[in-house]
């Protein structure tokens, strides 16, 4: 590493049994529903809001706001989740990181990979949480995926930092403080500008792919750009996320890749972090 989404009566006898909608999904679905009922009895959206599917940058729908609300809860129910980042450093320079983030904890693992116009140019372990992160190579001999890699590094074999400014530092602190305990405010979120781009399919699933919130230092918010872009599913889930860097054409990446059943993220780092 650089140093730094009217039947027949007969088809009605015949007709399958429709298989049970998974508990978890049900449970989104109900919060789903409960956050769009608040946003109304609020009044926090206009009728145009609630109805216009155009095609092109619109405000939010109620349902498309209850959904954005919940996307970090659904996410931090999931822990732990595969994550994988791609960062653009300049100078042709990419950097990769595949790993695993308990949002519960707010402590992440994985490996690294730095490339550029020649090739590898460094690749190891990383860890990170809301701090800052550690840097390690892997130790010879111990197979598996990186966060159990990381569990035979000894403490002293970390080198540690708090975030800078760079695109993997940025990309790394947003990743590990994606997941929430609990819903955001949909009436918050409809009233900080969050607009509906678009679809997109990832993986053959379909997305809708929303712009984040307005910054708030903005002069004009309804013409001001959010950094954030996020793709969530039908059900609240959130798949990917883009973050736009200053000076650099392009985002930086983050993909939720689903949980990690099983996945123990190691205990030494974080007693050298900082």
């Amino acid at each position: 590493m650089a140093t730094r989404t009217g039947p027949n009566r007969a088809t009605e006898k015949t007709r399958p049994a429709r298989e049970p909608r998974p508990a978890g999904k049900k449970r989104r679905t109900a919060v789903v529903a409960a956050l769009a009922a608040a946003l109304l009895a609020a009044g926090g959206v206009t009728a145009w809001q609630l109805t216009d599917r155009q095609d092109g940058p619109r405000p939010l729908t109620t349902e498309e706001a209850s959904r954005l609300a919940l996307s970090r809860f659904t996410l931090y129910g999931a822990s732990p989740v595969r994550v994988a980042l791609t960062a653009q450093e300049g100078d042709g320079m990419v950097v990769e990181v595949h790993g695993v983030v308990d949002y519960r904890t707010r402590h992440a693992a994985g490996g690294y990979r730095v490339s550029g116009p020649a090739g590898t140019l460094d690749e190891g372990l990383v860890v990170w949480d809301t701090g800052g992160l550690g840097l390690a190579k892997a130790p010879a001999g111990v197979a598996g995926p990186a966060w159990e890699q990381a569990d035979h590094v000894p403490r002293s074999g970390w080198s540690s930092r708090a975030y800078g400014t760079d695109p993997l530092d940025s990309g790394l602190n947003l990743l590990v403080q994606l997941g929430a305990d609990r819903p955001d405010n949909p009436l918050l979120l409809v009233q900080s500008g969050p607009r509906r781009l678009g679809r997109d399919t990832i993986d053959g699933r379909a997305y809708d792919r929303i712009s984040g919130p307005r910054p708030r230092e903005a002069a004009d918010r309804d013409t001001a750009d959010s950094p954030l872009t996020y793709w969530i599913d039908a059900d609240g889930g959130l798949r990917r996320v883009t973050m736009r860097i200053a000076g650099l054409g392009t985002p930086t990446t983050l993909d939720l890749q689903g949980q990690q059943a099983g996945a123990k993220l190691p205990e030494a780092p974080w007693a050298t972090a900082g």
